[in-house]
């Protein structure tokens, strides 16, 4: 295990080789600062008597358990191509125009894509198929792209996170050895009021917005028209979103659902777009490609396809990659190991657990990770402690899952930028005002760290959880009374075993 300070170098010398592209260069493409950064916790490792073999298989290991998120995006890539050609897409946008009020718009998309998140498990599914819809009937009325997007990450994560098909839901519990449902259950006490002060505040903002003339209804009808002409709308074109929402209440597995919806997709557009089946190949390669003259559809309909992915998906490898390497070479487990041995009250373990997740999730780019490792680190101390680790599952969801979007470089956030068209890519780094326009993502932790500190929705460990303990052969780290404090000694855990927890998480992953 490396010292502290060995551990930190490669995580210092990655940041300060992003910073140096992003900020002195103005260049966001954090591909090969990364590439760099994994080179450099190779080469600590190989000179730190490692083999190269055995660095690369960790690297190697952390890409294989996120292959079904990557197989993900592309299937998302085609779905957005596809839609978009059968009309999906534009229908959503021409009706959402045409229903909704300027003024209700933002609180309406971050409810919907609660909603659609929630039911189909996956947040990427809802960002790159109802968000990318949501952000075409915002850009008609009006409102700027990162108020949209925003609005958009804060529904969608919501639904990832408290959703019981999701991925990182299941993961979370599996780490820290609780049940699903009462993880779920003991996430609320942060997620409600977390998604209720950024419906407020979304609801503001677009009464504030329509009151400073935003909206233009003279856009609003260019868009409507040209999308009558360019597509033929109506209830047809809808049947892929219907099909792959029902696929998802039936508890399908995503990644089926989600191809479910190209093929539904090419369908109407052969049937019903007129769109040949060379053609519906094409969109879901490429994307679909036109110019009608309206920049806002042309912007924002210009998109989709499996190659559209290729950018986030080749960051994602060597985010991944660079993960997996800090792993391996016990880089990440050196810094955890070194919190863990500084905290000794509850409230400073659970808010370390959360800025460890959080950590992890910067200096990774992974959420898996992110989850995993502080969770195998940290809940025997929650044992020892006499808490219950349903409070280290919740805090692995704030700093993991809620925080994954808020980071350009993180899996999480690179697909938000692609996905939604944020013009990141293209050196517009105002766009990055998404990041604190997401107040669910970054509300919900700070209500955590509130719960810890003032002991509020901090449930002990029950009688049932401390037999689970025993009976599953948990790690406790007994920390003495000294440590606990007159508040926790009455419920000191002195059981001690073997770490059973999680030992492949990988293979109880979902596509995300």
């Amino acid at each position: 295990m490396p010292s502290l300070g060995v551990a930190i170098l490669p995580i210092v010398f990655t940041l300060g080789i992003l910073a140096l592209q992003l900020f002195y260069y103005g260049d966001f493409t954090p591909h090969i600062p990364l590439a760099l950064g994994l080179a450099f916790t190779g080469l600590l490792g190989v000179l730190r008597g490692q083999t190269w073999m055995d660095i690369r298989a960790g690297v190697f290991h952390v890409i294989h358990v996120s292959m079904p998120s990557l197989a993900v995006l592309i299937v998302v890539g085609m779905l957005i191509g596809v839609w978009i050609g059968a009309g999906t897409v534009p229908t959503l946008i021409y009706y959402g125009l045409t229903l909704l009020s300027p003024a209700v718009f933002l609180p309406a998309a971050m409810v919907l894509c609660s909603v659609v998140s929630v039911s189909l498990g996956t947040s990427w599914g809802t960002v790159g198929t109802i968000g990318l819809a949501l952000m075409g009937i915002g850009a008609g009325f009006g409102i700027p792209p990162v108020w949209t997007a925003g609005a958009v990450v804060s529904g969608s994560f919501f639904g990832d996170k408290i959703s019981p098909l999701s991925d990182t839901t299941n993961l979370a519990p599996a780490v820290t050895g609780t049940t699903v449902f009462d993880h779920i259950r003991n996430m609320l006490p942060t997620t409600v009021p977390a998604m209720l002060i950024a419906l407020l505040i979304y609801a503001g903002a677009g009464y504030l917005l329509m009151q400073n003339g935003q909206t233009s209804f003279e856009d609003i009808n260019l868009i409507t028209t040209q999308l009558n002409q360019d597509f033929r709308l109506g209830l047809v074109p809808l049947l892929p979103a219907l099909l792959v929402l029902v696929l998802a209440v039936t508890k399908k597995p995503p990644l089926p659902a989600l191809f479910s919806g190209v093929l539904a997709g090419g369908a109407v557009a052969i049937l019903y777009q007129g769109a040949g089946l060379h053609d519906v190949f094409a969109l879901a390669q490429d994307g679909y490609e036109k110019t009608t003259g309206v920049e806002q559809i042309d912007s924002l309909l210009n998109s989709g396809g499996m190659q559209s992915m290729m950018w986030t998906i080749s960051l994602m490898l060597i985010a991944l990659g660079f993960g997996g390497a800090l792993e391996r070479t016990g880089c990440l487990e050196s810094i955890i190991n070194a919190i863990v041995a500084r905290v000794k009250s509850f409230a400073a373990v659970q808010i370390s657990a959360i800025g460890a997740s959080f950590t992890t999730n910067m200096v990774a780019g992974d959420p898996y990770i992110s989850i995993a490792l502080p969770g195998r680190m940290f809940a025997p101390l929650y044992r020892g402690m006499g808490y219950s680790t349903l409070n280290l599952s919740r805090a692995l969801e704030e700093g993991g899952t809620m925080m994954s979007p808020l980071i350009p470089w993180n899996a999480g956030g690179a697909f938000v930028i692609s996905a939604l068209g944020l013009g990141v890519l293209d050196g517009n780094l105002r766009d990055l005002m998404y990041i604190p326009l997401s107040f669910a993502c970054w509300l919900s932790p700070l209500i955590g760290c509130i719960y810890a500190l003032t002991g509020l929705f901090s449930p002990r460990a029950s009688e049932d959880e401390r037999g689970r303990w025993d009976a599953e052969n948990h790690e406790v780290l007994d920390l003495g009374d000294t440590a606990l404090g007159s508040a926790t000694q009455e419920t000191e855990a002195a059981e001690t075993g073997a770490e059973t927890v999680a030992e492949d998480v990988g293979s109880r992953q979902r596509p995300h």
